[in-house]
């Protein structure tokens, strides 16, 4: 099945209903609004406003609102702001009516029923269903499906960087950028079939392989562009989905407690007892502008270790909590090492950090923050010669040679509200260098930061399209013995990796185009 662009579609093919509903949240609120958009809406402001005249465009005016049949004339809502916006430049591209009403339950209830009784003339009214206010701005030409799926991720949006990205993929920038490669490769194309088609009967300038070798190059800039679009897709869905952190050491070092000191909550049970967090305890928050997920792992100890507090058994409970542990942290973004300053019973003091876990670290290079809890048990005099020792450890771990220094923390101080420092456990520090690891993670060129606003469905789109893009190249190039590339071939995967961009902004011939508005309009 092909879908032509809006300006192909018969006028007056999508407008035939008159759709209403509700567009503010629901349930109880100062103000509720109902957006009616349609070519009823004139008719329905006068049934329901029969005494006053239409307010002028974009113009509120308050009025009050009468049910449209019963007699004597029902009062719904005696002070209701209207507004008017004659199509085709509004939201939808057609007439749309704002009735914003007191937001109590019985009164929005009250004009959303009667807003059906009124008087349609054509068409019929009906409420709308889900995403067809959006699906009717696509088809009239006011949205493209990139700036859709922009539209999805505001609507999504619950931290500062999620409604950044978002406000990225609003803009032109990217639909164009489609709608400029799709536009090259369709000439390409029609250049390509040209010669197939009329080589023998009119003069060419060009041969087949020079013909073949312009349009390699177009495809090479257009690849590298898809590249860069990747790379914007995989940084803007960190920020969409969040940046997952896990929390590796050994028993007793205060995971839990440094991951419910982060939070804000007590979301992991804190206990001196070997082995209490069996399984993984996973909390998001808004950190900064960053939607972050903190997952507090099982402490790794293996078998025969004999150290303080760790001479118990391990479990087959246990050993699965380890397992899990391992497995999050390969599946993590960023990894925080924590271990801990421990006393040996006298005056001599050392840091315990688990060689697995930084062998782990080391393994997933995945940005790592090591951090060493329990500092307020030992002097900083005799505390820095451990971290540097530890450090100079660290560095010399393959994998991890570029792991900032060790953060000194205290738990303990950080919960103790008579310490008036500004930062008296260090978790500000801590937070400071994972804040810095973020936007290493998540920041693009100032030329590029368009780039993340590429959704997910955008990226897989693009993905196809690069697929078909290389089997171009590769049979644009001469094979083996001289053998000359198949034009015609070529000018198929040109034409598939056409379609791939046209699904991505819902523009020129779109394949199975219903299944991808189906799947974007009901978000």
């Amino acid at each position: 099945m092909a879908f032509h662009t809006p300006a192909q579609s018969a006028p007056g093919q999508l407008a035939e209903d008159t759709i209403y509903a509700l567009s503010s949240a629901a349930g109880r609120a100062a103000i509720a609004v109902i957006r009616i958009s349609g070519p009823a809406a004139i008719n329905i402001y006068k049934s329901l406003c029969p005494a006053k005249p239409l307010p002028k465009p974009r113009t509120a005016a308050v009025r009050t609102l009468f049910h449209p049949t019963e007699q004597p004339a029902n009062v719904l809502d005696s002070s209701a702001l209207v507004l008017f916006f004659p199509g085709p430049k509004t939201a939808t591209g057609e007439d749309l009516l704002e009735l914003h009403v007191h937001g109590g339950t019985a009164t929005v209830k009250s004009v959303l029923s009667a807003i059906p009784l009124s008087q349609a003339g054509a068409g019929r009214i009906r409420y709308a269903e889900p995403g067809e206010f959006t699906k009717r701005a696509f088809h009239n030409d006011r949205l493209d499906l990139t700036q859709v799926d922009a539209l999805g991720d505001t609507l999504a949006a619950e931290t500062e960087q999620q409604r950044r990205a978002a406000e990225r993929g609003n803009s032109h920038v990217l639909s164009q950028g489609y709608e400029s490669w799709r536009n090259d490769l369709l000439l390409a194309r029609g250049e390509i079939e040209a010669l197939i088609d009329f080589s023998e009967d009119q003069h060419f300038d060009e041969s087949p392989s020079e013909l073949l070798g312009n349009v390699t190059e177009q495809v090479t800039e257009i690849l590298r562009r898809i590249r860069l679009h990747d790379e914007g897709s995989q940084r803007g869905q960190l920020l969409r989905s969040g940046i997952r952190i896990a929390l590796l050491g050994p028993p007793n070092v205060g995971k839990s407690s440094l991951m419910n000191y982060i939070v804000g909550k007590e979301a992991s049970i804190v206990s001196s007892e070997a082995g209490t967090t069996r399984d993984i305890v996973e909390v998001s928050l808004d950190m900064r502008g960053y939607l972050c997920s903190f997952a507090d792992t099982a402490g790794f100890r293996g078998e025969g270790v004999n150290r303080p507090g760790e001479d118990t058994p391990i479990g087959a409970i246990e050993r699965e909590g380890i397992r899990r542990a391992r497995s999050k942290a390969l599946s993590s973004d960023v990894i925080i090492v924590l271990g801990a300053v421990t006393s040996d019973g006298g005056n001599g003091f050392s840091i315990v950090v688990d060689e697995e876990t930084l062998r782990l670290a080391a393994e997933n290079q995945k940005p790592t923050i090591v951090a060493i809890n329990k500092r307020d048990i030992v002097d900083d005099s005799q505390l820095q010669p451990l971290v540097t020792k530890l450090h100079d450890t660290i560095r010399n771990t393959p994998g991890l040679e570029g792991t900032p220094p060790p953060i000194p923390i205290s738990c303990t101080n950080a919960r103790d509200a008579s310490l008036r420092a500004a930062d008296p456990g260090g978790i500000h520090a801590l937070t400071d260098q994972l804040l810095e690891i973020f936007r290493n993670m998540t920041s693009m060129p100032e030329d590029l930061q368009d780039l993340l606003g590429v959704t997910e469905r955008q990226r897989q789109l693009l993905d196809t399209c690069r697929q078909h893009l290389e089997d171009f190249m590769a049979e644009a190039q001469p094979g083996d013995g001289g053998v000359e590339a198949d034009i015609v071939l070529a000018a198929e995967h040109l034409r598939y990796a056409a379609n791939a961009l046209a699904k991505i902004t819902g523009r020129g011939e779109v394949p199975d185009v219903e299944e991808v508005l189906g799947v974007i309009f009901e978000k």
